[in-house]
């Protein structure tokens, strides 16, 4: 399957760690949305959104690609990294895709190393993050939406 993965990765680069790990086993192509303006993306079969946590949603960049370039009716699916586990990181996105009419395939998440605000005081949170298991993580779940 022809996949893009679009995504936004700054400050430590965590999930632009899980893209390359991903990019090393398979076929993908990565659209840095910070640097790219726009995109056709009618030609993918598959689409994944990837991002760090930002106020509890995908980065900006992220979701206003997704809003302008995702053509109606495609496969996607989200990738993320956070520096505390909760739920509904992909709520925003995921709205954006549903009006899209798309086919939501699933997620990944993992720790991410933050030092963002206050987390810059204490030397960060989610040290070490994201690990080899959350590298393997990442391409296990790539893998199993290739199915």
């Amino acid at each position: 399957m022809k996949t893009a993965i679009i995504y936004y990765s700054r400050h430590h680069g965590n999930t632009k760690k899980l893209l390359d790990e991903i990019a090393r086993k398979f076929e993908v192509t990565l659209i840095d949305a910070a640097e790219t303006g726009s995109a056709d993306l009618t030609e993918y079969d598959m689409i994944g959104f990837a991002s760090g946590i930002y106020y509890s949603k995908f980065h900006k960049s992220v979701l206003r690609f997704a809003e302008q370039h995702l053509p109606r009716m495609k496969k996607v699916f989200f990738i993320y990294t956070y520096g505390a586990k909760k739920t509904g990181y992909t709520k925003a996105i995921t709205k954006v895709a549903d009006l899209k009419g798309a086919d939501i395939l699933g997620e990944y998440g993992c720790f991410g190393f933050n030092t963002f605000g206050p987390f810059k005081l204490i030397g960060g949170i989610a040290k070490g993050h994201p690990n080899q298991a959350e590298l393997t993580g990442a391409v296990e779940f790539f893998e199993g939406i290739m199915r």
